[in-house]
């Protein structure tokens, strides 16, 4: 029920105007979001590369709604990562299909995906596409797989509570295509995802052994102490290169979590999003399990 009235919340527009002028969301948005604008972002990936810790930004904002807008938006992360190279950042960019284009239509999409992955190797960055609802797979991996092939520099992002990710992550391994793997965040019928977190949990265990043998430089994204845990066990088990993935967790949860991995030696990524558009982002944080608002609640107070 809770999972519901939050998804439900997120597509309320009233409430996002007001959350997204509310001084009351202000000490929120200070730990999750890096800030309204690109400087504030970039400050924040310069105090976490001071930690070791690399970063990858997102320009908080989807389904766009006309070509032009779409174009804006590229033009938007294409200075982003010009500012990152000016920066000598380590960090790479991610976006949003339907930021792009996707529902104007797959060319429009993937032109724009092309020139922003052409840039990012350019600058010897990369871009990750994000994954949206299951609606959006097919046509996202035809436009990953075709930037892949004409550029590289790129990473897909697969949800673990889909039935049809372990085919999927197959074919990109395949491919050679990097992996970011996620639980999911969006509400999907019973037909095609695991509404259980105990089945998410153990699909995602499973994803990630096998991207961890099969799979090229994945990403494992999760703020789950237990998984996290049985997967450094599992690597060590195996005496793996611990220089061959990363971990992934989002801004400004479980920061105690980040800061154990890098000094036992783990590659870790944040997910650090900026802008004005907020809202419907960190709603679905939320809404992943109901236990994250608990979760939320406890991270305003852990240091």
């Amino acid at each position: 029920m809770m999972r519901t009235a939050l998804l439900f919340l997120s597509r309320q527009r009233w409430l996002r105007r007001w959350m997204e002028t509310s001084s009351f969301a202000q000490p929120l948005t200070r730990r999750f979001i890096a800030g309204r604008t690109l400087e504030q972002e970039l400050e924040v990936c310069r105090r976490l590369e001071a930690e070791n810790i690399l970063a990858t930004l997102d320009h908080l904002g989807e389904n766009v709604t006309s070509v032009e807008e779409s174009r804006t938006t590229r033009d938007s992360y294409l200075e982003i990562l010009d500012r990152i190279a000016a920066a000598g950042l380590r960090a790479t960019i991610s976006a949003k299909p339907t930021q792009l284009g996707l529902d104007l239509g797959d060319e429009i999409c993937r032109e724009n995906f092309c020139t922003l992955v052409e840039r990012a190797k350019s600058l010897a960055s990369a871009v990750e596409i994000d994954m949206e609802s299951s609606e959006y797979v097919d046509r996202t991996l035809r436009i990953v797989s075709a930037v892949h092939q004409q550029s590289g520099s790129v990473r897909a992002v697969i949800q673990a509570y889909l039935f049809r990710s372990e085919a999927d992550i197959r074919c990109l391994n395949e491919a050679g295509i990097p992996v970011r793997l996620v639980k999911g965040a969006y509400r999907e019928p019973a037909t095609v995802a695991w509404p259980r977190k105990s089945d998410v949990d153990a699909s995602f265990l499973r994803l990630t052994r096998h991207l961890l043998e099969h799979g090229t430089n994945p990403a494992i994204a999760t703020h789950d102490e237990s998984i996290v845990k049985e997967t450094v066990s599992w690597i060590r088990s195996r005496r793996m290169n611990p220089g061959g993935f990363e971990f992934q967790m989002l801004y400004g949860i479980r920061r105690d979590l980040q800061r154990r991995l890098v000094a036992d030696g783990f590659r870790v990524r944040l997910y650090v999003p900026f802008g004005d558009a907020w809202y419907p982002y960190f709603m679905r944080r939320l809404a992943e399990r109901p236990a994250n608002v608990i979760f939320l609640a406890r991270n305003l107070l852990r240091s």
